[in-house]
């Protein structure tokens, strides 16, 4: 016997079934950790801090539905849950989508001192119609030192959806430089897809420090207009569908001036 117990193969025997059994108790270990932390014994795990880059959350059947993303990370549009380029995006925030993984609303924001010394800040929030554009936004910008804030509600000027297509051929565009080529190219793409926005109310703060008050008829044309001037005079105008003001508080001459 003892020489069975000493014979090299039984060795080779014995360890490897030593190391077999290790493995195997040190496997059942971790799962049965795992199960008790992540399992049905325990539905959720607290953490004290959480550094991370970007969150997708989606549902059982992996439809995105949130994602919150630093600037690197972020994502571009979403279409039926997958994902396109969006190279106009540049800012830090999160995509909201809806039950079919389609964009509707984000949450966007920013802030820079540039190369000349100007401060830059951003915030935006919106909300879409199905597969079209932005109906309700809020909206905080700063160029040096000019400051607009605006609560914004808007109709979307056509029954077009924005597929993929549509959004491309919009980016392509906007991609443009500056000039009267790009102004025509987006007059050309607004006729052929139906598409815009058509503001119904604004509350803003304006550029000139001023603040506005417009409501709007269906074509998006300003029919009521309130203003606080930056010297805190205060004006009420109604205007017709052309643009003339037809009556104004304070009553004066020339009324038919433009409106903002």
């Amino acid at each position: 016997m003892a020489r069975l117990f000493s014979h090299p193969r039984f060795l080779v025997v014995y360890s490897a079934t030593l190391t077999a059994l290790f493995v195997a108790t040190t496997a059942f270990n971790i799962w049965n950790a795992s199960h008790r932390v992540f399992g049905a014994e325990q539905c959720h795990v607290d953490f004290d801090q959480l550094t991370v880059h970007r969150i997708n959350i989606v549902e059982p059947d992996g439809t995105p539905r949130l994602i919150i993303s630093n600037k690197a990370e972020f994502p571009g549009g979403f279409y039926k849950g997958k994902e396109f380029s969006r190279p106009d995006r540049a800012d830090a925030g999160m995509l909201f989508m809806n039950d079919e993984g389609t964009e509707n609303g984000g949450l966007l924001f920013g802030g820079y001192r540039d190369r000349k010394g100007e401060m830059h800040s951003m915030g935006h929030l919106s909300f879409d119609a199905y597969e079209q554009d932005q109906t309700m936004v809020l909206q905080s910008d700063q160029y040096g030192s000019q400051h607009g804030t605006s609560y914004q509600i808007n109709d979307n000027a056509g029954d077009t959806l924005l597929t993929p297509e549509v959004l491309n051929a919009w980016a392509s565009v906007h991609a443009m430089p500056e000039g009267p080529e790009k102004r025509r190219a987006i007059v050309a793409l607004i006729a052929k897809y139906h598409i815009g926005l058509h503001e119904r109310a604004a509350l803003m703060r304006d550029g000139d420090d001023s603040s506005l008050l417009r409501l709007c008829d269906p074509d998006g044309r300003v029919r009521i207009l309130l203003r606080v001037a930056p010297d805190g005079t205060p004006s009420m105008q109604f205007l017709d569908a052309s643009g003339k003001v037809t009556h104004q508080w304070p009553e004066k001459s020339g009324s038919a001036q433009p409106v903002k």
